[in-house]
């Protein structure tokens, strides 16, 4: 395990709208979304913290018998109508870290040699990496806490967008061969591609 303390934040608080179900409980294999990516984090991070909202206590009977502890625990957002980025600062007061992994709960498919891989990416010399295949960025996104403080302490009218723009950032765009980085199921036909794969 590196040196630096690894926080992976899920965020799982929206209303899965497009969807018509709740995203977090989606199943691939009989085993749920969040259950998925929660289980990939715990082999790389020192903790993860999912960041609930909508249908919390419904994630927190997921995740109770196997997968919540000292490590892995949810963290509630009052807010988390206001959007994505009011979840992820939720989480952000809520930690401490060296380095953040910002993961989304519509990612379930990445390969668990990519977390380690890209966890392998940390190194002093950056504040942001980001997975890119034939030069598009995907997500997940590692940063540090030079990062995190500055969505922590921004305005609720700007976006992780706007914060990444900021030229004191130092970013490096780690190249990975599939397109499981830009993973992002939003809609019943996006769920029923990755169902039984």
């Amino acid at each position: 395990m590196m040196k630096n303390q690894l926080t992976g934040l899920i965020i799982a608080a929206g209303l899965s709208g497009r969807m018509d179900s709740f995203k977090p409980l989606l199943e691939i294999n009989r085993k749920s979304f969040i259950q998925i990516i929660a289980e990939k984090l715990l082999f790389v991070c020192n903790e993860v913290i999912i960041v609930t909202g909508f249908n919390s206590a419904k994630i927190i009977d997921e995740l109770r018998k196997k997968y919540l502890s000292d490590k892995c625990r949810v963290v509630f957002n009052k807010d988390y109508e206001k959007g994505m980025f009011s979840s992820l600062k939720c989480g952000l007061n809520n930690s401490n870290s060296s380095w953040y992994l910002y993961h989304f709960i519509d990612q379930p498919s990445l390969e668990n040699d990519f977390y380690l891989d890209f966890s392998k990416q940390i190194s002093v010399k950056y504040n942001w990496i980001q997975p890119v295949n034939k030069g598009r960025k995907g997500h997940p996104i590692l940063f540090d806490r030079f990062v995190s403080s500055m969505i922590a302490s921004a305005d609720d009218t700007v976006n992780l967008r706007d914060i990444s723009r900021n030229k004191d950032i130092k970013k490096y765009y780690w190249e990975y061969n599939s397109g499981n980085i830009f993973e992002d199921i939003d809609k019943p036909d996006d769920y029923q591609r990755i169902k039984f794969i």
